[in-house]
Formats: C-alpha cells, structure tokens, sequence
C-alpha cells in the first residue's frame, strides 16, 4: 500500500472507475514496485479497513491516461471480464497523431502478433497475427497534428499505436512505433470515454474524463 493520489470518477459496493494519469502503471513491476494504480488503491482500502484484491478490468499502458475499471469483488469482476471479452464494454480513445490524416475517417483492420526479436513490440503480422479492428475519424487538426477519436473492436496489446503507425500517422511522443516522436514526454493515447452496463444491477453507466492538459497544449 502507498498513499498516492487518485481520481475516482465513480465507486458503489461493485467497482469503481479511474481517470488514471500518465506515468502510472497499473501493476507493480521490476524496479517500480510502489508508483502503481494497485499500489494506490491497496492504501486506499486499507485506510478504510476493508480487504483489497485488485482486479482491473481494461488495462490502460503506463503512458496512457484515462478511465479504467476496477472491480471490487470476484463476481463483478468475472461478469466485467466476460463483458470485456463478448466487446460489451464500449471504449473511446483520444489521440494526437502525426500530419493531417487521410482519410479524415475510416476502419483499420490489421492482424497483430509479437515483432520477432523482441517481449514489447507488436507490429502488423498478416500471417500469424490476431485480428484487430480500429474505427478512426479525426476530430481536429492543428499546429500539424491530428486529434483522432478512436473505437475499438478488439483490445489487443498497442492496438491504436501499431494501427495508426501502419497508416502512416503514428502518435506523437511513441518511442516504440514513431521514428520521430518529438519531444512529448509520452505517447499522446488518451482513455476519454467507457460505456457498459453495470455487472450487478443492469444500470447503463457513462463515463467521460477530458483531454488532459498536457494533450491540449499540443493543439494550441
């Protein structure tokens, strides 16, 4: 448990909705075993003497900022996972890509696989690759970029950042798939809407968390 900050957008007895900054992964790992969504949320329930057990639900990168689910027990978190996976969790990222996308709206549809030589990177793998669907259409333009809404059909691992380096318009600040990222300290990939309905009650939930201030200086 480590006392950081949190943004809960939402929390009932079932699950609660983060809107998690950038630079915060979800899970402890080697060499940052303290600075995590999971390290947060441990001291916050605990700090409430309730018992904790994380299970998030739509894994956001280190770099990437937005909502996420954490369910607060075993039974919304396996009814969350099934949703996840039957794409009943509706998600909306926002983007800043590189140039003026062309064109201004359309679908990706590109398998994804494992680069070879390498745990990290995925790339375009027509032959063994999973299948991978991405709906773009672009927002607004400006000082050269593009701010692109995107959906998704499939979660597969760097799925917008592979998809829009493929059409040749890779996010700003992605060290691993633009050849020159400039100087924006992280992939510009933004989390800004999820939409299900809610595991325990039925309820239609909506969530919004706006471009963070760090994206929106890209734009003026």
């Amino acid at each position: 448990p480590t006392k950081l900050p949190l943004d809960i957008i939402y929390e009932d007895e079932d699950l609660l909705v983060l809107n998690k900054p950038a630079g915060m992964p979800i899970h402890p790992s080697l060499n940052n075993y303290t600075n995590s969504i999971a390290n947060a949320l441990a001291y916050y329930f605990q700090s409430q003497g309730k018992p904790f057990i994380f299970r998030c639900c739509n894994r956001l990168d280190r770099d990437t900022s937005g909502l996420t689910i954490v369910s607060k027990h075993l039974v919304s978190g396996s009814i969350l996972s099934d949703m996840t996976k039957y794409r009943e969790v509706h998600r909306e990222y926002l983007a800043i890509a590189r140039g003026s996308v062309t064109p201004s709206e359309g679908t990706i549809q590109a398998p994804l696989g494992r680069k070879e030589g390498t745990i990290i990177e995925r790339t375009v793998d027509w032959e063994h690759g999973e299948d991978a669907v991405t709906h773009y259409k672009v927002v607004k333009e400006a000082n050269g970029h593009s701010l692109v809404s995107l959906r998704l059909e499939t979660g597969r691992t760097h799925q917008i950042r592979v998809h829009m380096a493929y059409i040749g318009h890779p996010l700003l600040g992605d060290t691993l798939y633009n050849k020159t990222p400039g100087t924006f300290p992280r992939q510009a990939l933004h989390s800004a809407s999820l939409s299900f309905v809610h595991p325990i009650t039925g309820e239609p939930l909506n969530f919004h968390a706006p471009l963070p201030e760090d994206m929106q200086n890209l734009l003026t």
